[in-house]
């Protein structure tokens, strides 16, 4: 026997494809929780940071034989203790900017390139929380898992959901979205000056963000129109203006290519540690 039977059409979300990435750069503050980082405190890691004279009741782990021999004592190797870092996905949903040569959405790719670093982060068991700043703050506290990465896409995809860009208080990003020591990544094409507000305020909480510029192109400006072209001038000197501003600032900016690993981007950051002091407030 064969039925049809009619039904509504429900709902259905399309995840987009995570742009690929690998690189986890390490923040400054590393909390007190088991991971794969090397910290710059001693530990049972992997790691070999030193050498230190053997204490009475220490186990022996490996000694380093040529200090040994050459001081007359037990040298032993000190190993960094490993621990995992938190990681803030901080999306600039105040407008959405197509570039007008090849119709690439700034928002569309700022979903991928955060969906892409939380997955790197997650894979080394690292916790990932997201903000978005648009119409209204939506924020998510850092989880772990392929739980928390489905989590963290199904909250980025609502910002498309609040089309409204004027809601107040916006600048203010709520203290239980960004943990001690979390690094925060602020993906966003520079195309709105108020997220210079939402760095502002972080940095004011002692944190040091990295901003992850999306590139979203330049207008299009038809031949002759001189006007058009005084206005794409000024447009250029605005968004330089605003990179001069953070890197003045010491925020780090990098730029993301559209179609290329992140890793390209995120690569200067790994000479070091990055992020900021301070506690959430």
């Amino acid at each position: 026997m064969r039925r049809t039977v009619r039904v509504e059409a429900a709902e259905v979300s399309v995840f987009p494809r995570a742009t690929g990435a690998r690189f986890t750069p390490i923040p400054a503050r590393l909390p007190q929780r088991l991971g794969e980082h090397a910290s710059p405190q001693t530990g049972d890691g992997v790691e070999v940071i030193g050498v230190a004279p053997w204490v009475p009741g220490e186990r022996q782990r490996r000694i380093h034989w040529p200090s040994t021999t050459r001081r007359g004592s037990i040298q032993l190797h000190r190993f960094a203790a490993e621990r995992a870092a938190d990681a803030v996905m901080l999306i600039d949903a105040f407008g959405d900017v197509v570039d007008p040569a090849t119709g690439v959405s700034s928002l569309d790719e700022t979903v991928r390139a955060a969906s892409g670093l939380a997955r790197a982060y997650l894979r080394t068991h690292d916790r990932v929380g997201v903000v978005s700043t648009g119409g209204t703050t939506r924020w998510l506290a850092p989880g772990t898992g392929d739980a928390a990465f489905y989590r963290i896409v199904e909250s980025v995809l609502d910002v498309r959901k609040d089309r409204r860009f004027d809601g107040p208080g916006l600048e203010r990003v709520p203290p239980p979205a960004l943990p001690e020591g979390a690094l925060v990544y602020v993906f966003t094409p520079l195309s709105d000056a108020r997220i210079l507000d939402v760095l502002r305020d972080l940095r004011s909480r002692g944190r040091r963000p990295v901003v992850v510029e999306i590139p979203s192109g330049d207008p299009q400006v038809e031949d002759g129109d001189e006007t058009g072209e005084l206005g794409l001038r000024l447009w250029r000197a605005e968004r330089d203006a605003m990179r001069f501003t953070l890197r003045d600032s010491g925020v780090p900016v990098v730029r993301h290519a559209v179609g290329e690993s992140l890793d390209l981007a995120l690569a200067p950051l790994l000479s070091g540690r990055v992020g900021g002091r301070g506690r959430a407030g």
